[in-house]
């Protein structure tokens, strides 16, 4: 694991010189650190990693105090991880997204559709031998933190909540207060200069009695004073005191500070409590207030100064809502503008967000001339310079999407938008990253298409998504969920009328029964799906299925039936012209003549299923034909002729090919179903 900061929350840790104060509270917590836990007092070894909890509420500096005590032990551990356990409106973050976050992190594989146990266990072992920081922060659960815990006490875990965790034994919790008056005038000094700070001490030191001392707030502060340089602090101290104890100083800065906005700033700050994950880019900002995407830049950093945003450290423009500041914002927007309005405003997103998704995929497409016309059409602030940049802005806003797809399913008024951003972003994915890269993300986006198409009772995309979860089970080895999601598609299949759906799901329960050993079913299903084909005249398809009919007898050890369906097979491929299908069928239709004790007709086969492979030009089928033959040939007696065929396949593969196939294998199920029908990646359009 290399030594670095992996933040999923888009956070960046505190660097040396930013940060100020809690030198208190830092001694305490690295004390803590080495503190011999009731474990070890009791004579037994610590069964865990040791877990340091700072207890603050939203604006009191809590994340960065934990982010700068993990720059200041980091170099102690092997590598520094984080997750953040709440979105931000608190809701808390499923500790299976967290895990699987982590695990990414990690370079660790994540199943797509694994269950929360499964993840929490594979972190477990990812850790088991490494010496890992992790920083939990907004953690609202003791259970959320106890699943993410190492089972190995050379790793430290900081957790960061508004209060205890009770729950997780042997936790001394730091409490945060305001910050001491040295590093607060520090603070305020840093955005009004130290004229105005220097010259009214006693103002400085009475605003900063008026906010507590606590950061989010003096930060505010200092940014209303660094936007009118001449106004003295005593003037802001005056207002805030005016204002009395109606709320908490952060309210009541954050009130100041809203309300001397002009009026098209402040609506798109209000606004911003309906970005997803509390990310913004300029293209959000500018979809959700209805203006120019540079306009939009310009105000965001507006409020970056102004301490009302977070700037995030990215190679894109991408900003953050304090976690502190959301329920104002949400409570703001609720209040200011018509419910309406908001939901034009998610709509906007929602489509620009569908748009720069169409843009990202149709980068990728530089032969289709239909996609590079339509790429043409788009706005220049909609298109991407390059393939690559797409690509990072799709890794980089991977995040907020995911994040933008769950909210519009959740919306429940906005599914036709959502269902068009969730069919982009599969098709976006598939296109940058690869289907099986993917996977995990896709199957998070199949299960809100489901949940769209049972609320909405379409069972064509229900179909659809059913059919794609039952994929991705299959290759994760969830044989079992996967023949129960195919028979569900089959129904719904049926009750849309979709013959292709309905064919796709019968030959899919085919291969989940002979991926589990029950080859009677499979080769029946297999059949059903055969006679639909054949009814529709769709005959590149019927020639595969008697291929995978052939393969269930083969399985079975009914070779002459397992003959039969290959030389429909071979018969249906030469009728359509298919080269390499027909020699791949060959090859298949040889080694059952194999199997069954006919080596002399193996071998005629196998001659002309060369033939068939070179005209494909497949290098590789070619050499395993050669080696069949040589084998074949040993068994025939003709030790100098299999020499020769083995010498054939040695000068096709080069030093690839260097010892022979002691035995031909039987036909991998998963592989040919793999290849048998195409997934299809995409929820249904519109």
């Amino acid at each position: 694991m290399t030594d670095q900061a992996v933040d999923t929350s888009g956070v960046q840790l505190s660097a040396e010189g930013q940060f100020l104060g809690r030198t208190r509270e830092l001694k305490e917590l690295r004390a803590d650190i080495e503190r011999a836990g009731l474990d070890t007092l009791s004579g037994k070894k610590a069964p865990r990693a040791r877990v340091l909890l700072i207890a603050g509420r939203p604006g009191s500096g809590r994340t960065a105090l934990a982010e700068e005590l993990v720059r200041q032990v980091a170099d102690r551990y092997d590598g520094v991880l984080k997750a953040r356990l709440s979105e931000p409106d608190g809701t808390p973050v499923p500790v299976e997204r967290a895990a699987r976050e982590l695990l990414a992190a990690l370079d660790r594989p994540t199943p797509a559709g694994a269950c929360e146990d499964d993840l929490t266990a594979a972190l477990r072992e990812a850790l088991a031998d490494r010496s890992a920081l992790l920083l939990l922060d907004d953690a609202v659960t003791a259970d959320q933190v106890d699943a993410l815990l190492p089972d190995t006490p050379e790793c430290l875990v900081v957790a960061v909540s508004d209060g205890p965790l009770t729950g997780i034994s042997d936790v001394r919790p730091c409490t945060l207060g305001g910050l001491d008056t040295k590093s607060a005038l520090e603070l305020l000094t840093r955005h009004t200069g130290s004229v105005r700070i220097t010259v009214d001490p006693r103002a400085a030191e009475g605003l900063v009695e008026e906010c507590q001392a606590q950061p989010a707030a003096l930060t505010m502060a200092g940014g209303w004073l660094a936007a009118r340089p001449k106004a003295a602090v005593a003037d802001l101290a005056k207002h805030l005191h005016a204002e009395g104890d109606e709320g908490t100083p952060l309210t009541r800065v954050f009130r100041l500070a809203y309300g001397s906005l002009p009026s098209p700033a402040a609506r798109i700050l209000r606004l911003l409590s309906l970005a997803p994950a509390g990310l913004v880019d300029p293209h959000t900002a500018s979809a959700l207030a209805g203006c120019s995407v540079g306009g939009a830049r310009t105000t965001l950093d507006d409020f970056v100064a102004l301490g009302l945003l977070h700037a995030v450290e990215s190679p894109l423009p991408q900003y953050e809502v304090p976690a502190c500041l959301h329920p104002l914002l949400k409570s703001l927007a609720e209040t200011q503008d018509r419910p309406a309005e908001l939901q034009l405003a998610r709509a906007r997103m929602l489509e620009r967000t569908v748009r720069l998704l169409q843009s990202c995929r149709a980068i990728t497409e530089t032969d289709n001339p239909e996609a590079r016309e339509k790429l043409q059409g788009m706005p220049r602030s909609l298109r991407f310079p390059s393939p690559r940049a797409a690509e990072d802005w799709l890794r980089i806003r991977r995040p907020a999407l995911l994040a933008s797809a769950r909210l519009a399913v959740a919306d429940g008024e906005l599914d036709t938008l959502a269902r068009r951003l969730m069919s982009q972003l599969v098709r976006a994915m598939v296109a940058h990253f690869g289907t099986q890269a993917a996977a995990p993300d896709l199957y998070g986006i199949h299960r809100l298409v489901l949940d769209v198409a049972e609320r909405r009772e379409l069972p064509r995309e229900k179909a659809a998504a059913l059919l794609n979860l039952g994929d991705l089970d299959a290759q994760t080895g969830r044989t079992a969920d996967a023949l129960a999601r195919y028979r569900a598609a089959l129904d719904a299949g049926r009750q849309a009328n979709d013959p292709y759906a309905t064919g796709r799901a019968m030959e899919s329960v085919g291969g989940a029964h002979l991926e589990l050993g029950d080859y009677d079913r499979a080769a029946d299903w297999f059949g059903r799906a055969l006679a639909q084909r054949l009814a529709r005249d769709e005959r590149v398809d019927a020639a595969r299925l008697y291929g995978r009919i052939a393969a269930a007898h083969t399985y079975a050890g009914r070779y002459g039936e397992a003959l039969r369906g290959w030389r429909a097979a071979v018969a249906g491929y030469r009728k359509e012209g298919d080269v390499a299908a027909h020699a791949r069928a060959l090859s298949e239709l040889a080694r059952v003549q194999e199997y069954a004790g006919r080596p002399e007709e193996s071998l005629r086969t196998c001659q002309e299923a060369v033939e068939w492979a070179r005209r494909a030009e497949d290098v590789r089928l070619q050499a395993a034909l050669q080696l069949r033959l040589a084998d074949t040939l040993d068994h025939l007696g003709d030790p100098t002729a299999a020499a020769l065929h083995r010498g054939a396949a040695e000068r096709l593969l080069g030093e690839e090919v260097s010892e022979p196939e002691a035995e031909p294998e039987r036909p991998d199920p998963s592989k040919q179903d793999a290849d048998a029908c195409e997934i299809r990646s995409t929820p249904a359009e519109d």
